[in-house]
């Protein structure tokens, strides 16, 4: 395990990094300064690793979506800051069927892998949400001990319109993602799809709405569908929650609620580089300011960064405008691939911002994006990152 130091304060605390890989979990973290970094021996090594995220409630509980080879999909637990581990009992399960059909008669799911963890409100301790691959949205109330599925959605007539039928989605599979949870009232939600869009409760996942209007569809026959859209990161912003911002597989996007429709401020990028990519990060002290990685999305998508020239894009005006941002990272023949939750920030003064590579490299800046250095490198395959202070 990583060395680390507890401090008095929340500004000196260590900051470490959570991550997930093709090939295990490794904890990454920093002295107090956050120049120095260490990392960990791997976490489940040979596991693929969908997301680590600690429960920001505890401040020790941590939660990894795992798949284990063979094994298949689970979730581990540790409730001693990373110290120690177990295997959830029930882990997320969509309901089974005797004649291998549900209830409206389509196809019997089975969770392929658990994708996306998020804690449940502030109100709520030891209530976890999890998104997998196909679309399901799972639930537990013991902190990620024994999961059942949200009734309201994955049981729901219209699921499989929603999720667009059969077809089998991105490549690495199609996935919920993207749980958000309005801070003020902890039944109202929001989550995306890829594929399928954005949807959102009032009542704690009993009927689900979607909240597509303004997005393109560029690749539907009906662009302006009213679901079936391919969201790749959505975030709300917990200072000001009726802000909700988006990275879309057709561009950026901006909501105020209630209005209920999207804008793109993506048009502002420059047109050499577009506005197509998969992290989307928001600054924890200002709802103005966010940063993404574009990626070349043309052709046959590389996704990779544009002309082999990485570089972060943050916007201080809620989008209206976006700044390059590469002092640091290479300036050519870098074919850099950042997937949707491999792009974090801590929560510092001033903020530090990261992201992984899927050629196992992470890239950090402490000072919200003006420089980079590289904090480790020849890890495997980077499928997600977040911050702790543990």
């Amino acid at each position: 395990m990583v060395s680390q130091h507890m401090h008095s304060t929340v500004t000196d605390k260590a900051v470490t990094l959570l991550i997930g890989t093709r090939k295990g979990g490794f904890l990454l973290t920093s002295d107090s300064s956050r120049s120095r970094w260490t990392v960990s021996p791997p976490l489940y090594l040979g596991n693929i690793v969908h997301h680590m995220v600690l429960d920001p409630r505890d401040g020790r509980t941590l939660l990894m979506a795992a798949r284990t080879g063979h094994l298949g999909p689970t979730i581990f637990r540790s409730i001693d800051a990373g110290q120690s581990w177990q295997e959830a009992a029930k882990p997320p399960a969509f309901a089974k069927s005797m004649d291998g059909t549900t209830s409206n008669g389509t196809k019997a799911l089975v969770v392929d892998h658990v994708f996306w963890l998020t804690p449940g409100h502030a109100s709520e301790p030891g209530v976890w949400y999890a998104g997998t691959s196909p679309q399901g949205l799972f639930r537990t109330e013991d902190g990620g001990n024994t999961w059942v599925g949200v009734a309201g959605f994955n049981d729901n007539p219209k699921r499989f319109d929603w999720v667009g039928g059969d077809q089998d989605g991105p490549p690495d599979g199609a996935t919920l993602h993207s749980i958000n949870i309005d801070p003020r009232d902890a039944k109202h939600m929001y989550f995306g799809m890829s594929s399928g869009g954005v949807f959102e409760t009032t009542d704690q996942g009993n009927t689900w709405l979607p909240l597509n209007k303004g997005c393109a569809a560029d690749f539907l026959p009906d662009p302006t569908a009213e679901y079936g859209h391919d969201p790749h990161c959505m975030r709300l912003h917990p200072l000001s929650p009726d802000r909700i911002y988006q990275q879309n597989h057709c561009g950026i996007y901006r909501m105020n609620c209630p209005d209920g429709t999207w804008t793109r401020i993506g048009k502002g990028m420059p047109d050499n580089i577009g506005d197509i990519g998969f992290p989307m990060v928001l600054h924890p002290h200002n709802p103005d300011t966010l940063w993404v990685f574009p990626m070349d999305g043309t052709t046959v998508w590389p996704r990779v960064s544009p002309e082999g020239k990485p570089a972060v894009y943050t916007s201080r005006d809620a989008g209206n405008t976006w700044l390059r941002q590469s002092d640091g990272l290479p300036p050519q023949d870098a074919w850099f691939t950042v997937k949707r939750q491999a792009m974090c920030a801590d929560m510092k003064d001033p903020v530090g911002v990261y992201f992984g590579t899927t050629s196992g490299e992470v890239w950090g800046s402490k000072d919200e994006g003006e420089t980079w250095q590289c904090l480790v490198s020849h890890l495997p395959h980077i499928y997600a990152l977040e911050t702790a202070e543990l």
